[in-house]
């Protein structure tokens, strides 16, 4: 039977008070809410964190809400809360389509929207997803409030920019006219990390791409991004030809590892199809035509 190490208990009652508790706690403090990702590795002995500050009773956290021209969706929300949301279904379907394919509704109904980004796992499907939206998170520490783009919050695989006291508090996904996107991911079975998975955002202005973003996950796409891919896009037309040869773009500055989920050459070839189908739906939603 595996078990983790020994570790202290608290449990925080406000933001304030978890930050208190972190500050006090030291550097080998963890905050847990979902737990799915922290408490597998705990289990094995990857992470040792001397106290978890659990962070459940923090409901000021928990929102999803669209203000002014932001999607503003608070680090407590859950999967399963993303995923009913009116407001992401209205201005951002790649996160309905993202969290269709995440594990299953009982990780959704726990799992947390902060925990997914904080985790920083080279596979989730979260975190490509806000890549390619161009979103930027808020933290909270000692120092006071930062801001800045979720691709600068993503350091490495399983790093972020969060520090030592520190809080992720909300993430922010900008709403713009014109602006289509989508998720699609190649799994093993329902419910896995993907194989491969590709996010597009198109943002069209008269009749051509003004704006693009896409993301990658399980394919060693530095901060889960293809941004040479979307380069390639801006100005074209939103065609079969430009959506393409963005996909080959996207394939030859991935980084995929043979493993058990298959080899290197297949997992770049799922990153060449997955873009190309994913910038066509969300060409397809940004002319209302889409599903």
């Amino acid at each position: 039977m595996q078990v983790p190490a020994h570790f202290d208990y608290q449990r925080a009652t406000s933001v304030d008070n978890a930050l208190d508790l972190l500050a006090r706690a030291g550097e080998e403090a963890r905050v847990i809410a979902g737990g799915h990702s922290l408490l597998p590795m705990m289990k094995l002995r990857l992470a040792r964190p001397e106290t978890l500050i659990d962070i459940n009773d923090l409901a000021d956290l928990a929102y999803v809400r669209a203000d002014g021209d932001v999607l503003r969706i608070g680090a407590l929300t859950r999967h399963a809360e993303l995923l009913a949301s009116p407001d992401v279904r209205r201005f951002w379907p790649i996160f309905i389509d993202a969290e269709r394919v995440i594990a299953d509704p009982i990780v959704r109904n726990r799992g947390t929207v902060g925990g997914s980004l904080c985790q920083a796992d080279p596979s989730e499907d979260l975190s490509a997803a806000f890549s390619a939206t161009g979103a930027e998170v808020v933290v909270r520490g000692p120092d006071g409030v930062r801001e800045m783009p979720v691709r600068n919050f993503f350091l490495g695989p399983y790093e972020t920019a969060v520090g030592d006291g520190e809080l992720l508090l909300e993430v922010r996904v900008p709403i713009r006219p014109g602006t289509g996107s989508a998720y699609e991911k190649v799994e093993r079975r329902v419910g896995d990390w993907p194989v491969a998975a590709a996010g597009a955002v198109l943002r069209l202005d008269d009749g051509r791409i003004a704006d693009a973003g896409i993301g990658l996950t399980a394919v060693g796409a530095a901060r889960f991004a293809a941004p040479e891919a979307e380069e390639a896009l801006r100005g074209r037309t939103p065609d079969d030809a430009a959506f393409a040869e963005a996909g080959r773009i996207a394939a030859e500055h991935s980084a995929p590892v043979s493993d058990q989920r298959g080899p290197e050459d297949y997992k770049r070839h799922l990153v060449a199809e997955l873009t190309e189908r994913a910038l066509r739906r969300a060409a397809a939603r940004a002319g209302g035509t889409g599903d």
